[in-house]
């Protein structure tokens, strides 16, 4: 199929909307992108492992319906603490902010008394005893324990002494990292106490949904490590990050600073994104994780149950507010936020969305946008329908391939969402372009050829050359006879009206007999066979075409004949004549830029016309040439002469029709076709009075439509006689 030049423009905004996405990443794309991501996590959810180094003390509603409201004073949160340091926890981290000196510590409780003699008596007995921070920070000094802290955009930029250390390869990390403005930190005394501290902030997308999570964060010109990260750091008892970005040794980026590449810990070394943030294959929420701080606190906790293992404290009552959603969970303690990604980080079981996923993801967009523009116009539509699917469907199998097998996240949603805008885009184009040149074959062919051929052009336009072509045609030319003087006798309107009651019978005859018609002139008609679409018996047809014009014409007359009787004014005993040649023509849409018609040239259309001049002379109302009826030899024809056409150098041979194929093999026309035959010879032979002799017995025994024709002979055999030298007499 030829593509328009709305195909073309489509399909290089489709290229330029395509790059431009790619490059600008608009938020509902993210989000569109978050979508599937999410399903492909709901759809392959991993279960929880009860066997993962990782517990959550809860300070659950049993533990508050057993020690008391939140917020628990120190002192208890002191003896949790030492209890997990006696049963052997690796170390602890809280997902609990102690900004402000506990209010329930005795001092704290004194110092809001009024002024007086209790108070005093009071400070007094309480100088020097310990605090419930001192407790808690000495508690916190037994067990290597990260307490939280909250990045905030705060005007204030507090400073603190740095726990751990850190060292990078590459470009400098902090440039790259997610940045705050100030910190929301724990006391300085349990600051001091504690071997990490650790920020508890997340990276929400704009629905709140926790996808990714911060390993790196920057406060000023400070790095600060998430609170998991730190409680990963303490129970391996290692002391330094190590950080390889964009650029270090073994990382190419030919230059340009594309952000961090992973994070080292211990023996754990961590691919994170850009921005040092990573994203959990979250599992659902399980009871097996928790361990009820109540339980802790009584003794009632299993042996084992914290043994060797990191223990994150936390509030993950709903009432208490730190509840966030994740992709497969609509509410989630933020505690347990930070104990999925401790299990993913030691499972090593993060997602991983690689730096060279985009890159991939437009190659196979662009690949596949080709194939599409390139393919469209060649397929049927089910099979380019058929096509466009299974793009896609190869595109989706292999993002959930990688998914499920490797952990990778490669979106499938562009370039299915380009592919399918590119074909309903080309589809329509090519329809509509379709539809166009539907309109544009019923236009140019609607008043030619019959609604049957129409429809074949139109359903399958590579049938046609409109430009200009060779074939071999059937051409036909017919002509009233004395139209002129019919013309005379009746006003321009019954002129236009008896034109169109003649024409009319006769153009439904030719495109009955899948003709198409070159044009009218006046009275007269030209029409030809084999064009625009393949006719194999093109000649068969133009001859029953004929033929039937023939018939046509008499029950015109008859029709003439009625009305007149009637009393209507009418042009009665109608005449035609017709002539039929065959040949090679050039056919195709001729004339000007501004005005063009479906029409053939050529030598054989010269010949068909002189033929139907020659009617007038052979008195029968069809001539056609030898190179019809060598294609049409069953018929019945007769051979009416050999002349020299106008025009031409050779001899062509005529010969007109008496009936169809039936009539041919009567014994009427075989007697008939007997009787000329030796009419024939006997002019061949010179002897033009036998030959008229032979003419006139034809004449008085023939039908009345053939007398003109045998009349014709006679006289012209007995013009021919007197021109012969007369015998001498004695």
């Amino acid at each position: 199929m030829r593509v328009s030049r709305a195909y073309l423009v489509i399909f290089f905004l489709l290229y330029v909307v395509t790059l431009a996405l790619f490059v600008v990443q608009p938020p509902w794309l993210l989000d569109l992108r978050n979508f599937v991501f999410d399903r492909y996590q709901a759809l392959d959810t991993p279960a929880y492992d009860p066997a993962t180094p990782v517990r959550i003390v809860a300070i659950d509603e049993a533990s508050l319906a057993k020690y008391g409201q939140w917020p628990w004073p120190r002192t208890r949160l002191a003896e949790l603490v030492d209890r997990l340091a006696d049963r052997g926890a690796a170390t602890a981290a809280f997902d609990i902010i102690f900004a402000e000196p506990d209010r329930l510590s005795l001092e704290q409780v004194v110092g809001g008394l009024p002024d007086g003699t209790i108070k005093s008596d009071f400070e007094q007995h309480l100088s020097g005893a310990e605090t419930n921070d001192a407790l808690l920070s000495r508690a916190v000094a037994r067990l290597p324990t990260a307490l939280g802290m909250t990045m905030t955009q705060g005007a204030s930029r507090p400073d603190w002494a740095a726990k751990f250390g850190l060292v990078y390869a590459g470009d400098p990390p902090a440039a790259f990292l997610p940045v705050f403005a100030s910190a929301l930190l724990p006391l300085a005394q349990l600051r001091e106490a504690a071997q990490g501290l650790g920020a508890t902030n997340w990276l929400p997308d704009h629905d709140q949904i926790v996808r990714r999570v911060p390993l790196l964060l920057r406060c000023g010109d400070a790095i600060v490590p998430s609170l998991a990260m730190e409680a990963l750091r303490l129970a391996q008892g290692a002391s330094t990050y190590v950080v390889r970005s964009s650029n270090a040794s073994g990382t190419t980026a030919f230059g340009q600073h594309t952000g961090l590449n992973a994070i080292k810990v211990g023996d754990f070394e961590i691919a994170t994104g850009s921005d040092g943030s990573i994203r959990p294959r979250y599992t659902h929420t399980n009871a097996a994780r928790y361990i009820s701080a109540a339980e802790v606190l009584d003794g009632t906790m299993p042996e084992d149950a914290v043994r060797g293992r990191i223990v994150l404290i936390g509030t993950p009552v709903t009432g208490l507010g730190d509840v966030k959603a994740t992709p497969l969970d609509a509410v989630v303690p933020g505690v347990e936020i930070h104990a999925q990604v401790l299990e993913q980080l030691l499972a090593g079981k993060l997602l991983s969305r690689p730096d060279w996923g985009p890159g991939l993801e437009l190659f196979a967009t662009l690949v596949f946008l080709t194939l599409l523009a390139t393919t469209l116009p060649r397929l049927p539509p089910s099979l380019a329908a058929l096509l466009s699917l299974l793009a896609a469907v190869f595109i989706l199998v292999g993002s959930w391939v990688g998914f499920t097998h490797y952990n990778l996240l490669l979106d499938p949603a562009f370039p299915c969402l380009v592919i399918g805008t590119a074909y309903l885009s080309g589809a329509s184009s090519l329809w509509e372009s379709e539809l166009q040149s539907e309109r544009q074959v019923r236009r140019a062919f609607g008043k030619f050829v019959s609604p049957a051929v129409v429809s074949r052009i139109a359903e399958n336009p590579r049938l046609l050359v409109l430009s200009g072509e060779t074939r071999e045609l059937t051409i036909l030319f017919s002509d009233l006879r004395s139209f002129s003087t019919i013309s005379e006798s009746l006003s321009a309107s019954e002129v236009a009206h008896f034109l169109n009651t003649y024409l009319t019978p006769m153009t439904d005859v030719i495109l009955a007999h899948e003709g198409t018609i070159d044009k009218y002139i006046g009275d007269a008609i030209v029409a030809f066979w084999n064009a625009p679409l393949d006719v194999a018996d093109h000649s068969r047809r133009a001859v029953e075409a004929a033929l039937a014009m023939r018939a046509a014409l008499v029950a015109f007359n008859e029709e003439q004949d009625r009305l007149a009787a009637l009393g209507q004014k009418t042009v009665r005993n109608v005449r035609m004549g017709l002539g039929l040649n065959r040949g090679a023509c050039s056919v195709g849409n001729m004339g000007s830029q501004q005005r063009f018609d479906y029409s053939a040239l050529g030598d054989p259309m010269n010949v068909a016309a002189r033929l139907e001049a020659l009617t007038k002379s052979y008195q029968v109302d069809i001539l056609a040439t030898a190179s019809v009826l060598k294609e049409v030899p069953d018929f019945a024809w007769l051979e009416v002469d050999e002349v020299r056409v106008k025009g031409r150098s050779g001899v062509t041979q005529l010969f007109t029709i008496v009936g169809d194929e039936a009539y041919a093999a009567s014994p009427a026309f075989k007697a008939l076709a007997g009787a000329h035959e030796e009419l024939l010879a006997a002019t061949r032979d010179g002897e033009f009075r036998t030959a008229a002799r032979l003419a006139q017995n034809l004449a008085g025994s023939v039908e009345p439509r053939w007398r003109p024709f045998y009349q014709a002979l006679e006289l012209r055999c007995r013009d021919l006689a007197r021109q012969l030298p007369q015998p001498e007499t004695a």
